[in-house]
């Protein structure tokens, strides 16, 4: 085998594009922007230019790029230990549990590594509970899904999504799923059999748009799973940690789910951690043996969490979500164009929905030092990280302001 580990690196965006676009799976399309290095809200490119983040890993990073406190936990663990895997204890999964739990009054946490595999996690419990609590025969449990929703990529998620480019190609799909309009309780309501052991949701779609339902939604759908014995499943992998102006979104409305899935910014960008959180009937179907991750658990990755949270708290970046957000969202909708057909959105997550493609908007906007992002084609999708300021909002607002306008 010839290596080439020693020619000349490439040096300019265009030698990166193109190395990518030669060697590289082609199931991305990003902007043609090659970030080298980053700080808070900012990013640099290989050549230096700064841009403002209005993406943030898809809100992986609320505590804002490379945060040092969380680094400083991160390089402190790695000179400790960083994988022992699930076969042995480590000391800092028990610390990361009793964290989660004394934030959410949740019984019992159970890590995995991605968003994808925490809701995969949660669907296997959701319907081991059917099968072997509620008493619904094996091989028939039923859960419900919104339409517009994301939870991920895997076989079984994409079998009930409502997106037809998610699926094209990738069956046969897993049985045992029921899709209903999202905002809708009724059809909830309508939707449920006596096989349906949960119900699925995030509390604001963000792949769809950042999609917002009506106010007191989640409370009639939590209030239909309770009378009718159904698991109420709440995603909260994008909207957690302050997103939306609370710890959770959930946390707009008088609810608790009974199985909680976190992760993206539960690490603040520095490596892949997830979690299902549920109570300890639900998480009591699984024995040893039944799941597991080499790497869910790691005490690298839950040293990195607890920092984390400890930034997101003492920050108060929840508030500053709020205040800020409040803040840019109405400064947003002042905007007078005809290319905007509204604009939505809850703390510091905001679509604003155009009649043309989003996607020569984002181009537009990366050049005058602005990342954002396309969804759904027309929906131009804002998550900055939480730490951004006032003065850095009223920045960014003169820019959308000349692409939009």
């Amino acid at each position: 085998m010839n290596s080439h580990l020693d020619e000349k690196p490439p040096q300019s965006t265009e030698d990166f594009i193109s190395l990518e676009e030669r060697y590289g799976a082609h199931n991305y399309h990003p902007l043609d922007v090659v970030v080298a290095h980053a700080s808070g809200v900012w990013v640099y490119d290989v050549e230096g230019r700064k841009y403002l983040d209005c993406l943030a890993a898809y809100s992986a990073v609320n505590q804002g790029h490379c945060h040092p406190r969380i680094m400083e936990a991160l390089i402190e663990q790695a000179h400790r230990v960083t994988l022992t895997s699930r076969a042995f204890r480590n000391d800092q999964l028990p610390l990361l549990c009793k964290a989660l739990h004394d934030m959410t009054g949740m019984d019992r946490i159970l890590p995995m590594n991605s968003g994808g595999e925490a809701v995969e996690t949660a669907l296997k419990a959701a319907r081991k509970w059917g099968h072997t609590i509620k008493g619904v025969p094996e091989g028939r449990a039923q859960i419900i899904s919104c339409a517009g929703n994301f939870h991920g990529r895997s076989i079984s998620i994409i079998s009930f999504s409502s997106e037809a480019q998610y699926r094209e190609g990738f069956g046969p799909f897993t049985p045992g799923f029921t899709v209903v309009p999202y905002g809708d309780a009724g059809a909830l309501r309508r939707a449920i059999t006596s096989d349906t052991c949960a119900f699925l949701v995030e509390p604001v779609q963000g792949e769809a748009g950042v999609v917002v339902p009506p106010r007191g939604y989640l409370k009639e759908c939590f209030n239909i799973c309770r009378a009718r014995n159904v698991l109420f499943m709440i995603d909260e992998i994008q909207s957690g940690f302050g997103r939306t102006g609370k710890l959770f979104a959930y946390m707009h409305e008088d609810v608790k789910p009974d199985v909680l899935m976190i992760g993206k910014a539960l690490s603040g960008g520095y490596c892949p951690i997830s979690a299902v959180l549920a109570s300890e009937e639900i998480m009591s179907v699984f024995k040893p043996g039944d799941h597991g991750s080499t790497f869910g658990g790691n005490p690298l990755a839950c040293a990195v969490a607890l920092a984390a949270l400890r930034v997101l708290i003492d920050e108060d970046l929840v508030a500053r979500s709020a205040e800020l957000g409040e803040y840019f969202l109405a400064k947003l909708r002042d905007l007078r164009s005809p290319k905007i057909l509204e604009v939505r959105g809850l703390g510091l997550w905001i679509g604003i929905e155009l009649n043309c493609p989003a996607r020569s908007c984002c181009e537009e906007l990366k050049e005058e030092g602005i990342l954002c992002k396309e969804t759904r084609e027309r929906i131009i999708r804002i998550a900055p990280p939480l730490v951004i300021t006032r003065e850095q909002i009223d920045w960014a607002l003169e820019r959308f302001a000349r692409v939009l306008q």
